[in-house]
């Protein structure tokens, strides 16, 4: 499979298990416990075998910086958690700077 398919699975399945960890209520909802442990397991495994075909930087650039984004949207979408004008500045940033490190950065060349 290709490597930034995995990636993919992986930070789709951090979102849904952070999701559902908010959802948990502290682990007393089993439900969505069960989805919090199995969707952290899962985006691991992903994790763990990009590693093996990407740069640390690069995939650990992609993982936490795409993830923060669609956790913020999912906390606003589900949750009816605020972005603030600074929030959706600060994302802004971040994509900006996972692009510019993608694009232009020969250190995450793969």
């Amino acid at each position: 499979m290709h490597p930034y398919l995995l990636l993919g699975i992986a930070i789709a399945s951090e979102v849904v298990a952070t999701t559902a960890l908010k959802s948990s209520a502290g682990f007393t909802r089993l439900a969505p416990a069960l989805l919090a442990v199995l969707g952290y397991a899962l985006a691991f495994f992903c994790l763990a075998r990009v590693m093996n075909h990407l740069p640390t930087g690069v995939v650990y650039a992609v993982w936490s910086g795409l993830g923060i984004v669609l956790i913020s949207l999912a906390g606003w979408l589900l949750h009816g958690q605020k972005l603030d004008l600074a929030a959706i500045a600060g994302m802004a940033l971040i994509v900006a700077g996972v692009a510019v490190m993608q694009l232009f950065s020969r250190s995450t060349w793969h």
